[in-house]
């Protein structure tokens, strides 16, 4: 566990700068943690109506909720919330109000993900939010039976395994899971129809199936 302090207030946060419990959270932790996440001009009303909904949304639904669903709600495009918040979604929005999407998920941990292939049963372990803990595991039957697990219309098409295989390719060679901002740019693909493709949101949907995971 580390802390982060500001205005004589110390506040407990996980090893990835998340608040560990969403209730120590108040406006002084976003205004305190913004300099670090490169927001160097301050909060403005556009940051507060991102952050506010966020958490008003997390309030209401427990949850923490997709990145489209706060694009849609704030009438913001991803090049626009991109812009915001330049560390990105989960690593910027959501870390200064006090939430990720590890409040809501529960999973079991080491969890046996079926093989529908007819082979002998393989075995994947996950954290305890249902995602894959090493990489390297990663086949595409993990990924068609994440799909199915969780229920996606259809199954995996072309289209989303072209989502897949960026992801793996970029966290390949840069050893990290890039931004929801820098998928939609560098796929040339709107964020609505990223969200059509993977209804679960992009770190709970296209990263998990692709067997990354952020935190």
């Amino acid at each position: 566990m580390q802390t982060f302090s500001f205005k004589d207030k110390v506040y407990n946060l996980g090893a990835w700068g998340f608040l560990i419990n969403p209730d120590e959270w108040d406006e002084d932790f976003a205004i305190g943690m913004a300099p670090k996440l490169g927001i160097t001009n301050g909060l403005s009303a556009a940051h507060w109506a991102v952050i506010l909904f966020i958490r008003e949304s997390f309030q209401q639904t427990g949850r923490c909720p997709f990145v489209f669903q706060t694009c849609k709600s704030n009438e913001l495009t991803s090049t626009e919330l991109s812009y915001l918040f330049p560390s990105g979604y989960l690593r910027g929005a959501c870390l200064l109000a006090g939430i990720t999407y590890k409040n809501r998920i529960v999973s079991c941990l080491g969890e046996s993900v079926p093989d529908m292939s007819g082979k002998e049963e393989k075995i994947y372990q996950i954290d305890q939010n249902g995602f894959l803990v090493n990489p390297l595991e990663w086949d595409k039957q993990y990924a068609i039976n994440k799909a199915l697990e969780m229920k996606m219309p259809g199954g995996l098409t072309e289209k989303h395994w072209k989502i897949i295989n960026y992801l793996r390719d970029r966290y390949r060679a840069a050893k990290s899971v890039p931004t929801v901002f820098q998928c939609c740019e560098e796929n040339n693909i709107e964020m609505d129809d990223l969200a059509a493709l993977f209804p679960d949101g992009y770190q709970r949907g296209a990263v998990k199936i692709s067997g990354l995971r952020v935190i």
